[in-house]
């Protein structure tokens, strides 16, 4: 047992608890907490690779900003803003059928792979010194790729101006006071001492209590 296979079960084991944590947690806020455990598990991994800029892309983009995002969308719309009378059924039937197909589909993707025969590996050709550096990936991004990255973001923004449409959508009906007092209904509660039925003594009672005390 190295140092490698063992930052490598630690990593896989953080990424698999977060992703777990992700799509089991009924809360919004620790699904995300979640998600952000994820994504650091995937930088590790891509450490151990000796991938330093996916890395620091990993935890900078996705940590850094789309999780954070997501993090203002919840906080925006509130937790428990997709409640309703059929929305909690339509959610657990989601969840429920996503399980099952990606349980089949990975099922189906180990037979594939017990079953295929031994293949016959074939070595990459030589690349060049810069592949996969910064400025190679930079100028992907803003030379011939330019046009779907920009989608990508034109994406994002469509799918959290959606969400925030969706939510305001059904507006949200107040619930009526039903105490008769009127300083109850506007403060909660009795605003002064009378209003609770005990009502301040008068200047004569006062003056027979205090002739009562002498």
């Amino acid at each position: 047992m190295t140092v490698g296979n063992v930052f490598f079960a630690v990593a896989s084991v953080v990424a698999l608890l977060g992703a777990f944590m992700t799509i089991a947690s009924q809360s919004p806020v620790r699904s995300a907490v979640g998600l952000l455990i994820t994504i650091v598990g995937i930088a590790a991994l891509f450490l151990m690779l000796n991938a330093q800029f996916l890395a620091a892309i990993q935890l900078i983009v996705y940590a850094g900003a789309v999780v954070v995002l997501f993090v203002f969308v919840i906080m925006l719309l509130g937790p428990d803003a997709g409640d309703g009378e059929g929305t909690v059924a339509r959610a657990r039937v989601a969840r429920y059928g996503a399980g099952a197909f990606f349980a089949l589909l990975a099922a189906a993707a180990a037979h594939l792979v017990t079953r295929a025969p031994d293949a016959v590996f074939t070595p990459f050709g030589a690349v060049d010194p810069e592949h996969g550096s910064v400025e190679a990936i930079g100028r992907l991004l803003f030379g011939s790729d330019v046009v779907p990255f920009e989608l990508a973001t034109a994406l994002l923004i469509v799918a959290v101006v959606g969400a925030i449409a969706v939510a305001r959508g059904k507006p949200h009906v107040r619930r009526q006071s039903k105490s008769a007092s009127p300083t109850a209904r506007m403060f909660h509660g009795p605003l002064m001492a009378r209003d609770a039925q005990r009502p301040l003594p008068t200047k004569a009672e006062k003056a027979a209590k205090a002739a009562g005390g002498a």
